[in-house]
């Protein structure tokens, strides 16, 4: 395992990463679907370009997911969302085949069947799913399997604060209270459940609050800083590895970015995206790391010229790969 310096040093460099991934992800995703210019009876066509369907991004996110996969183990497993590319990428998911993936190319992780929703890794111990609160049911499945099996493997579910008022967030925070299993239910709270409000959706302010009902500790983390998760996401994940079941970690963070590709957002004040970058957790990071005497301009500047090369040439793989023949159209399908 890493020690806090080089775990700091990590997250940076998984942040600078995945913010470069989601940026390019949301120019990619638009070639094709818009008309060169606005005609009467033409619009956004989901389903032309080379990324195809939907597309949810994390930018902004990223404290979330490296502040928690920073105490990982390559045995550990995360289950991600319908908003994956950070989990993913944070927990070692290979860049190229998951961007293979959501191009429809055969050399993705899915053989280009599944698309962003649907990106599953066993080497890595990493799924995820489109559907709300899907996470949290599997990860107790995997915490069930360690505990069986005698390992001090941890499984992390993460889940939006929407699906907190989902049935499997209830029925899966009983069951590993339960049973004590290993697992950190972890609330990425970026306030908007698609354009709902968290107020008008949820009983109390805190999601981490029912953790209570559960007879587990409930901690909630209300600033979007990558430090701040990751001193509260490693005691709760060596709590598990001890045996001594879940907890349930909440984070607020903030979504840069609209609900899918596409999305008009005029639920949101005009104003907000702008003040929300204005706390942008990368450079508060590099900020950090820099009084702390862990990183230079030049260090810095290397870096983030390392995790963007590495972004680039997963993009230029994906577009230069092939398709499946069709004759495979059929082939992995249960029946």
């Amino acid at each position: 395992m890493r020690d806090r310096n080089e775990s700091l040093l990590w997250m940076y460099e998984r942040m600078v990463e995945i913010r470069h991934y989601e940026e390019t992800m949301a120019a990619v995703y638009l070639e094709g679907k818009l008309p060169p210019k606005i005609q009467k009876g033409l619009a956004f066509d989901i389903g032309s370009g080379p990324v195809p369907g939907e597309m949810h991004l994390s930018a902004g996110q990223e404290p979330v997911a490296v502040g928690v996969c920073a105490h990982l183990k390559k045995e550990d497993t995360v289950v991600g969302t319908h908003r994956p590319h950070h989990f993913a990428i944070a927990k070692g998911v290979p860049l190229q085949a998951m961007t293979a993936e959501m191009f429809g190319k055969a050399a993705g992780l899915g053989k280009g069947k599944g698309g962003h929703m649907h990106l599953f890794d066993p080497e890595n111990r990493f799924s995820c799913s489109g559907i709300i609160g899907a996470s949290l049911p599997p990860a107790c499945g995997a915490g069930l399997a360690a505990k069986k099996l005698g390992r001090d493997w941890v499984a992390v579910a993460f889940f939006g604060e929407g699906a907190a008022n989902q049935g499997s967030f209830h029925e899966s925070l009983n069951l590993a209270a339960l049973w004590k299993l290993p697992v950190l239910f972890v609330c990425e709270d970026n306030y908007w459940a698609i354009s709902v409000p968290k107020p008008e959706a949820t009983s109390i302010p805190k999601v981490s609050d029912r953790a209570a009902a559960y007879g587990m500790p409930g901690i909630h983390v209300a600033n979007n800083d990558a430090v701040e998760v990751f001193e509260a996401a490693g005691p709760a994940i060596e709590r598990a590895r001890r045996g001594q079941g879940p907890s349930l970690l909440e984070v607020r963070t903030d979504r840069y970015l609209g609900h899918f590709q596409g999305d008009a957002e005029v639920y949101r004040p005009k104003d907000e995206v702008s003040k929300l970058r204005a706390n942008d957790p990368i450079p508060r990071l590099a900020a950090q790391l820099k009084a702390q005497g862990l990183m230079d301009d030049a260090r810095r500047a290397q870096i983030d010229a390392r995790a963007k090369g590495r972004v680039d040439e997963a993009y230029a793989y994906a577009r230069a790969a092939e398709y499946p023949a069709p004759a495979d159209a059929l082939a992995d399908l249960f029946v």
